[in-house]
């Protein structure tokens, strides 16, 4: 038999072995009625309340939070793969530990931190609170009498509930489209599949017990590093926290080490861009732009102002960090929706959104049942769109009942918009990587305020801004899910179930995780107080009638 005979009969051999295996495996496959269990949703809550604890600080201090989809699929795998093998040294028989369950409880658990990531802790919700009131209102007369809302538990969870269900809709009907038709390749989702596919093979458990050795050691030494430094706090500007590394002169510019490996870790997650975006503002600003404002004391303000009066040198650090934030955040969102609207119109140029007969033949076949899986367990259409319906009506209704600077008639345009605003975000979001539901919530912020007048803006532009934003968030964290339910096979119907626990958890923890910092630390006090809070209460946008 010839050389290239043999080769024939290898790839051939091969090729059966793949397409026994991948039948094998499509087999194996649990309904999606049996991929969400008890003990998923147990380890879920587990994960999601750990993690919605750490982006909660992250949240109150730089604003910074990074994915960590991947670790959330990391421990969610170490949690279940042990309590499987201690039952199974037990001798009680449980039901096999498979990826779709991994997929579900990482789903879950990401849905659940998320609230308290996009939930408005950190900015629309803080913002109504008494202390920001009173503190803008000290020496301006653009703060409108009664124009807060105290931070509560009860009504913080019936606005999150509101408003939290309803982006999971939005793009159901266009899931196909998006993952399939246009294979957009969500970065995020995709990392997450391709680590929980590997960790559902023979070489997975070793590569899965190395990386939890890892993670324990480092977890070691951070835990007792931080309690090391605790001997050594004795107030807010004491101990390891506020260490010199520059000098006192530069230590009063705020240019100190604090030696918290949260930061060190959030830094190691990030992009570079990112650090040094970080780095190169904060030079610019403290080191260079403060100090050089400060010398004209008596000459652009008051000298016998403090400096946290707007008056003062917090006004020119208020506008120009406003300014700053604007003008980035529109170019970012129009840079934004130019690539995405440029993608959408060459992909429906150059092919149709459904595949013909011949390219799908031409598919690969582990492709092909990917697509047959996620296409099979579908979600009907009129069931995406009712369930939208009404879950919108119902924030209708209940917001403006909430809060009654926000009209009814404002929150049904803004779920009129909602949707197209939502996809333009998911389709960027699947091409770079970037949720840019932030700079649609300023957008809306900004426009709301000024149309609803003096006496409303505050409120009505905050509140705005928490619905698009959460909206077009929950939305394009979806997509990222879908992506990883049809790469690690599992049902769209069990990854939408999932996503909706989640965020109903998320709803309760998130509020809860919140209340731990604010009642124990001065959130949203004269150091804490964010920038573009305080410019929604100073500027008078609705005096002006222009955003």
């Amino acid at each position: 038999m010839s050389r290239v005979g043999v080769e024939l009969m290898e790839i051939e051999r091969e090729v059966t072995e793949e397409m026994r295996d991948g039948d094998d495996e499509v087999k194996r496959i649990p309904p999606w009625t049996k991929q969400i269990t008890v003990r998923g949703i147990v380890a879920s809550v587990l994960i999601g309340v750990i993690y919605s604890v750490i982006v909660t600080k992250l949240n109150l201090t730089t604003g910074l939070v990074p994915n960590l989809n991947v670790s959330a699929a990391l421990l969610a795998y170490v949690i279940l793969q042990s309590w499987t093998k201690v039952l199974k040294k037990a001798n009680f028989t449980c039901t096999p530990f498979t990826k779709q369950e991994n997929t579900i409880i990482q789903t879950c658990a990401v849905a659940c931190y998320s609230i308290a990531v996009g939930g408005g802790f950190g900015s629309y919700l803080l913002g109504l609170n008494k202390k920001t009131y009173q503190q803008a209102g000290v020496d301006t007369s653009g703060n409108t009498p009664g124009s807060y809302k105290e931070p509560k538990l009860d009504w913080m969870i019936g606005f999150l509930f509101v408003v939290s269900f309803v982006g999971l809709l939005a793009l159901v009907p266009l899931r196909k489209i998006m993952i399939i038709d246009y294979k957009l390749p969500y970065p995020s989702g995709t990392a997450t599949a391709v680590l929980i596919n590997g960790f559902h093979t023979p070489k997975g458990d070793k590569l899965a017990k190395k990386q939890v050795k890892g993670f324990m050691k480092v977890f070691t030494f951070s835990f007792f590093w931080s309690f090391f430094q605790w001997f050594y706090s004795g107030g807010d500007h004491c101990g390891f926290a506020n260490f010199p590394t520059f000098g006192l002169k530069a230590w009063k510019q705020s240019f100190f080490f604090d030696f918290d490996m949260t930061y060190v870790g959030a830094g190691m997650i990030c992009s570079h861009l990112v650090n040094f975006s970080l780095l190169l503002g904060a030079v610019l600003s403290w080191g260079i732009m403060w100090p050089l404002i400060t010398d004209r004391d008596g000459y652009w303000f008051s000298s016998s102002l403090p400096q946290s009066s707007m008056k003062s040198l917090m006004g020119y650090k208020v506008f120009i960090s406003i300014a700053l934030l604007l003008g980035d955040g529109l170019y970012n969102f129009v840079r934004t929706l130019y690539f995405t609207f440029r993608n959408i119109y060459a992909t429906m140029k150059t092919k149709r959104p459904e595949s013909s007969p011949s390219e799908t033949k031409n598919l690969p076949l582990e492709e092909l049942q990917r697509n047959e899986i996620f296409i099979r367990e579908s979600i009907p259409f009129w069931l995406a769109c009712i369930g939208y319906l009404i879950f919108s009506l119902i924030s209708i209704i209940v917001i403006p009942i909430m809060f009654p600077a926000l009209k009814w008639y404002y929150v049904l345009v803004a779920y009129v918009f909602a949707p197209a605003l939502s996809f333009c975000n998911a389709y960027g979001a699947g091409l770079t990587d970037l949720n840019m539901a932030y700079n649609y919530g300023k957008v809306a912020l900004f426009v709301l305020a000024a149309l609803s007048g003096k006496e409303n803006g505050v409120v009505a532009g905050l509140i705005g801004c928490g619905l698009i934003k959460s909206m077009v968030s929950i939305s394009s964290d979806l997509m990222h899910d879908f992506k990883t339910s049809h790469l690690t096979l599992t049902s769209p119907r069990s990854m939408l179930l999932s996503q909706a626990i989640g965020t109903a958890i998320g709803c309760v923890v998130a509020p809860l995780t919140f209340f731990l910092f604010y009642r124990s630390f001065d959130v949203g006090g004269p150091n804490a107080l964010l920038w573009f809070l305080r410019v929604c209460r100073t500027c008078q946008l609705g005096e002006r009638h222009g955003p």
